[in-house]
C-alpha cells in the first residue's frame, strides 16, 4: 500500500533562503534516484513556506531517504532555519498524489509539529494559511 509523506516548512527569515535551496535541490536529486519513491510534488508557497509531498512504496523507504545522503545533511540545519516545521503521514490505496488540498486537510487533521530553536507563536498550533496550490511543481523519479 502506498505511503505519503507532506511536510511544511517556514523559514524565520530571507537571509536562511540561499542556503535552504541549495540543500533543497540537492535532496531533490537524491529523492529522484531513493528506493521504493513513486512520485512528488513541491510547494514554493508565501511567506518563506515550502511543502513537500511525496508517495513511496513503503514507510520504510521513505526513512531510509530521510536518514541518508544530502536529506539527512540538510535537517540539523532546519531547527535554526525555519519557525514552523511539521509533517503528517497515511497510507492510501493507490500510487496517485494527493491534491495539495487534502495534504492540508490532513496535516491540520493528523499531522504534528516538528522541533525547532524558534517558533513563531503559530507553530505549536499549526495555524498557517491553506497553501496555494498553483505554484506546485512536480518531482518524477529518475528511472
Amino acid at each position: 500500500m502506498p505511503f505519503v509523506s507532506v511536510t511544511r516548512l517556514r523559514l524565520r527569515a530571507l537571509r536562511f533562503v540561499p542556503g535552504f535551496f541549495l540543500h533543497a535541490m540537492r535532496a531533490n536529486a537524491q529523492v529522484r534516484r531513493a528506493a521504493g519513491f513513486q512520485g512528488g510534488a513541491l510547494l514554493p508557497d508565501r511567506r518563506r513556506t515550502f511543502w513537500t509531498m511525496t508517495v513511496w512504496d513503503s514507510p520504510e523507504d521513505m526513512r531510509g531517504y530521510i536518514l541518508s545522503g544530502s536529506h539527512k545533511a540538510a535537517m540539523p540545519k532546519l531547527l535554526n532555519w525555519c519557525d514552523e516545521a511539521s509533517l503528517v503521514h497515511w497510507d492510501q490505496p493507490d500510487a496517485r498524489l494527493p491534491t495539495w488540498q487534502e495534504a492540508d486537510q490532513r496535516m491540520r487533521q493528523t499531522g504534528r509539529t516538528s522541533k525547532v530553536r524558534y517558533p513563531s507563536p503559530d507553530h505549536a498550533a499549526m495555524a498557517f494559511e491553506p497553501p496555494r496550490p498553483a505554484t506546485g511543481v512536480p518531482i518524477r523519479p529518475a528511472r
